[in-house]
């Protein structure tokens, strides 16, 4: 076996296997030839994919595993990485795309032979491509950036990764390119070898699914197996973005991460497109997801912008940011005299301000930049005067205020700066704001993108052809600068947005009073009957656990995390009767999926609460602090489940107590023991039951809607008294 070999983890081999991982453990408890450990820790070991395989196979328990599925854990599992190996595919699924001949030719042999031929073979490619690699200083870094030609658009990015600014040794110098050095270099046979069984299995899946997916394919489960890692941005703010700026020809991305602007903006093939990225990993998978999307020319480097600009002299059509926030150490001691800060030096807590002006030095006159940017950068104070001088120099023509979860971090509502190279400073400047947070999504399903690109768009370009706006109450207008010259300088739109006017909001809430009577209605005709007397009833009891070891019920508990790309439910949305709104952190763990039938309870919080899964709600991940049944149905109902699982006296018997919380030990709920004729007779009341719950909980929303909407209305006059 190679020392570097391909490894793979516990949750890995159930993958292979079609398995839970209980049974992985139970095969290297009972199975002496069991291959052992290479790698991982003690509770979590990897193995040597090829051993597994073997094992498996001999064994018979190797299940057929989805290509895609093979080729991720190669990757995933690669012995210098997953950054490398993705980058390795990404050089070979270019060759396939632009010469599948080749790649025929150089993939027939050995995987010797595979990676003693393809160095020479990647070469054709991307020099044509990216130009030639530039010479290497002593230190082994090019002196220069290469020049990126690279192929069609593609829509749909998971994001682009936002890493922090990497230090550098010197102060930059905007008369040349200091301390950046290209993002791609043609890996050696060395290199290459023990990626050779990946190359071949990516080509096997580029036959069924196309290179350029493939890619796409492979960098989106990367992305997702490390969300800590990356800041994205998502692609509907990515398009969003591009179409601020409009038809560029030459565009700039200082921080392009895996280049989902560059890509929003890529339309032309007579287009040029310049990226540069503090992290060499993103700037290379950018060049070649580029490569692999687009007829665009392209330049790509590796190099802090602010600190070591790998573009000095470029005037650029138009700059998209995504940039990092927050950033103390982006070098406000090193580029105090830098001729970029035209419009005033940042101080040290305003790195965004930074990036601002960088932007503006880079484009040409009237060029457009769009950059994404924290809320407070449109108050602080420490930066009112450069945002005095934007304003006075027409440099920053709109602040927008998009909604709650259109970008990490989804709390927070981000704002877009439209700026513009100014060519003369205008006569009565004035600056367009816009809020689109109304349109936010509920939970975390994000906001409504068609909803947000209509409003900003139709300002945008209204605004753009006039150099004023007509205002919209509440969603928009343009704001003589002078105006908002104070002490202060805020630019935070919603503090300059007039409120909705008052027939809008009388409207609004007559809409929701006509809603709210209509579901007082509807729960008036859903409210049960009159409850009939009986005796108690006698039945013979069971347990959930024993149903469980009979086969009746399937007994699962939520996890941490998963691979799965679904929405979660959580335990909140249990207990307040809500769609799906979480989600878990990526880990090797087998996500547990919810289908119409089971029966989801909370174990925390001492309520007696069970949900039965809908249609609607399936395949959702279950969450934490959950705990999954699903019934037989030759055997058991699952709305007389879920029923008698909510009695108060069930609940509390097989309850435990902390000091600050009661879990539940569903596995000692009782249950009567019926038929199924009698469970189902249950069952129709409790579904009655829940629908008539469903019902108060939506009225009790509009309710506060409507009283939340009337005490606002009557504050800001919007709502007469009488």
């Amino acid at each position: 076996m190679q020392d570097n070999a391909t490894e793979v983890t516990a949750a890995g081999i159930a993958r292979l296997a079609g398995v839970g991982r209980a049974a992985v453990s139970n095969w290297r408890r009972r199975h002496a030839d069991f291959p052992r450990p290479v790698g991982g820790t003690e509770t979590s070991p990897s193995f040597a994919l090829a051993e597994v395989e073997s094992w498996l196979r001999k064994q018979g328990k190797l299940a057929e595993v989805p290509l895609r599925e093979r080729v991720w854990q190669q990757l995933s599992g690669h012995p210098d990485g997953p950054v490398t190996a993705l980058t390795h595919a990404g050089c070979a699924l270019l060759l396939i795309h632009d010469r599948p001949p080749v790649w025929l030719d150089v993939s027939a042999g050995s995987d010797e032979r595979l990676a003693s031929m393809l160095p020479g073979a990647l070469r054709d490619v991307l020099t044509p491509r990216f130009g030639e690699e530039p010479a290497a200083d002593a230190s082994g870094v090019p002196d220069t950036p290469a020049a990126v030609n690279t192929p069609g658009t593609v829509h749909g990015s998971p994001g682009t990764p936002r890493p922090s600014a990497v230090n550098t040794s010197a102060a930059v110098n905007t008369s040349a390119a200091v301390n950046t050095r290209t993002a791609l270099h043609t890996p050696t046979a060395s290199e290459l070898l023990p990626s050779a069984p990946l190359l071949r299995g990516v080509a096997e899946l580029a036959a069924e699914l196309g290179a350029r997916q493939t890619f796409e394919f492979l960098l989106g489960r990367h992305l997702d197996a490390n969300p800590r890692q990356y800041t994205l941005t998502p692609a509907e703010l990515a398009g969003l973005m591009a179409d601020l700026v409009g038809p560029a020809r030459t565009v700039l991305d200082p921080a392009c991460g895996t280049g989902a602007l560059l890509r929003a903006a890529a339309t032309r093939p007579d287009q040029r497109l310049h990226a540069q990225d503090s992290a060499p990993e993103l700037a290379a998978l950018t060049m070649l997801r580029l490569a692999l999307h687009t007829w665009s020319s392209v330049r790509g480097a590796t190099g802090d912008s602010l600190r070591a600009d790998a573009y000095p002299h470029l005037h650029a059509d138009a700059v998209l940011c995504h940039p990092p926030f927050n950033e103390r150490n982006w070098g406000h001691d090193e580029l105090a005299y830098d001729p970029r800060w035209e419009y005033g030096f940042p101080a040290r807590t305003e790195s965004e301000l930074a990036w601002v002006q960088h932007a503006l030095a880079r484009l040409k006159d009237g060029g457009t930049g769009v950059l994404l940017m924290p809320p407070a950068a449109a108050s602080r104070r420490s930066g009112r005067r450069i945002r005095a001088d934007l304003l006075r120099r027409g440099a920053l023509r709109a602040v927008i205020a998009l909604p709650v979860g259109a970008a990490p971090p989804y709390n927070i509502p981000l704002h877009l700066w439209v700026l513009r190279r100014p060519e003369k400073a205008p006569a009565q400047p004035e600056v367009l704001l816009v809020d689109v947070g109304r349109f936010a999504g509920e939970g975390r399903g994000g906001p409504d993108w068609r909803a947000v690109r209509e409003a900003v768009l139709d300002a945008w370009q209204a605004f753009g052809r006039a150099g004023r706006f007509p205002e919209r109450p509440g969603l928009a207008r343009a704001l003589p600068v002078i105006d908002l010259l104070d002490d202060d300088v805020d630019l935070a739109p919603a503090r300059h947005l007039p409120p909705p006017t008052a027939a809008d909001g009388a409207e609004q809430l007559t809409a929701v009073r006509e809603r709210l009577g209509e579901t007082l209605r509807l729960t008036a005709d859903l409210t049960p009957p009159p409850a009939a007397g009986a005796r108690p009833a006698r039945w013979p009891l069971t347990t959930i656990g024993e149903l469980a070891r009979g086969g009746a019920l399937v007994l699962r508990t939520g996890g941490s995390g998963g691979h799965a790309r679904v929405a979660v439910l959580t335990d909140h949305d249990v207990l307040s009767g809500t769609a799906p709104s979480g989600t878990l952190p990526e880990s090797d763990e087998e996500a547990v999926l919810t289908e119409p039938g089971d029966v989801v309870v909370p174990v925390l919080g001492g309520g007696s609460v069970a949900r039965v899964i809908d249609e609607a709600t399936g395949g959702a991940a279950l969450g934490r602090n959950l705990v999954l049944l699903r019934p037989d149905p030759a055997a058991l109902d699952p709305w007389f489940l879920a029923g008698f699982l909510r009695g108060t006296a069930n609940n509390r018997q097989a309850s435990s107590y902390a000091s600050t919380a009661t879990r539940l030990d569903v596995r000692r709920l009782q249950l009567p023991r019926l038929p199924l004729e009698e469970q189902l007779r249950y069952g129709e009341r409790f579904r009655a039951l829940d629908e008539f719950e469903r019902a108060l909980r939506h009225a009790g929303r509009l309710g506060e809607q409507l009283v939340r909407g009337m005490y606002d209305g009557l504050t800001d006059g919007t709502v007469a008294p009488h």
